[in-house]
């Protein structure tokens, strides 16, 4: 998929459900060059390369930017976090859609699009909750908790009623059935996460670190959101971790948080982005999360991806990072939360963390 400029009946529709969403707000989206209530509008095109769990958001911000700027397009083509960073660092996306930060190894690259001696920023533009999705025969409520997860995912646990998932859903009629585990093939910033949430909270099981690529041997891989979803959706007994908005119709596990059984929620998944700190070390307007996947307080969910638009703080072509820089702002504003939220199901930014992005965008150049 490759969005570009609004012209589609899809994309008007999304352009109606976004004014919608705006309208409804008793807020004011905040003014800017990429917001629909700025009369300084920008001109151009953009091109971004990266997360398939953005994908839908980024149709919704193209379209709603798009209309507030006739003359600017945006093209976005969700390939994955892996490929999106890679493009962007090559100089082959003038920004990279992330479900991780940079790394400080990529940090240390030459950015071929940015300017000689500047350096890329992440910015927080889409935060979703990640979900254990299955089709299992017979079974439309199940709980998990990090361990029984972990074990299903590194291959230890093989079959639904194994004792370690019939002990948390005691009332549930488990099939002595295999369970076909479902992952991603490539570089992705989902993978990172939900790895990462294992490696902190299921130590004595998952042994692997956090890694952008699935590390173990099992089960069978798919590609990008939408492939792990078809895959679960057409095998019987099998499971995925997958970005909320990607589920669609699969039923999806609780998780014990805190010893509670939890649902998901966007709400959820915000809540434990803003109570968790900013990666150290970094330039004032990098905005990298460093999660916090031990919280537990009431309707958390630790097991959250938070998601970036990956930009140069100063662009070779200054008329690129305007354009960039206008639509980062207008990505990270109420209005275009509300849209993203309504269509993709994300968690909005907190208002301060929306500023906080809309501070650091504005140091794009």
């Amino acid at each position: 998929m490759i969005i570009k400029r609004v012209g589609s009946i899809a994309a008007i529709a999304i352009v109606g459900a976004l004014a919608l969403s705006s309208c409804a707000s008793n807020e004011a989206a905040p003014s800017s060059s990429g917001s629909a209530s700025s009369s300084k509008a920008v001109s151009g095109t953009i091109n971004g390369i990266g997360s398939s769990a953005q994908g839908v958001a980024e149709t919704t911000w193209a379209a709603g930017f798009q209309t507030a700027n006739p003359d600017a397009t945006v093209n976005y083509d969700p390939q994955g976090s892996g490929a999106g960073r890679t493009s962007f660092i090559s100089g082959a996306a003038n920004f990279a859609g992330s479900d991780a930060a940079l790394s400080d190894d990529e940090l240390k690259s030459t950015f071929a699009g940015c300017a000689a001696g500047s350096k890329a920023v992440d910015l927080p533009v889409y935060i979703s909750p990640i979900a254990i999705a299955y089709n299992v025969s017979g079974v439309t409520d199940l709980t998990l908790d990090a361990d029984s997860i972990a074990g299903i995912f590194k291959g230890t646990i093989k079959k639904w009623n194994d004792a370690a998932i019939t002990k948390l859903n005691p009332d549930a009629k488990l099939p002595d059935a295999a369970i076909t585990v479902v992952h991603r093939s490539d570089d992705s910033g989902t993978t990172f996460n939900f790895t990462q949430y294992l490696a902190s909270q299921a130590k004595s099981t998952w042994t692997a670190e956090a890694s952008q690529t699935f590390p173990f041997k099992v089960g069978d891989a798919a590609k990008g959101t939408s492939g792990v979803a078809d895959a679960v959706k057409n095998s019987t007994n099998s499971v995925t971790y997958i970005d909320e908005s990607g589920a669609g119709d699969l039923a999806i596990a609780k998780l014990m948080v805190g010893g509670t059984a939890t649902k998901i929620s966007a709400d959820g998944a915000a809540a434990v982005v803003a109570k968790s700190p900013l990666v150290t070390g970094r330039e004032s307007n990098d905005l990298a999360i460093n999660i916090d996947r031990t919280l537990t307080d009431k309707g958390d969910w630790p097991m959250v991806l938070v998601s970036y638009l990956i930009a140069c703080d100063t662009y070779k072509d200054a008329k690129v990072g305007k354009v960039v820089k206008a639509y980062a702002t207008y990505a990270a504003s109420s209005e275009g939360q509300k849209a993203a939220a309504a269509q993709a199901g994300s968690a909005p930014l907190t208002d301060k963390l929306s500023a906080d992005v809309a501070t650091a965008a504005a140091t794009i150049k």
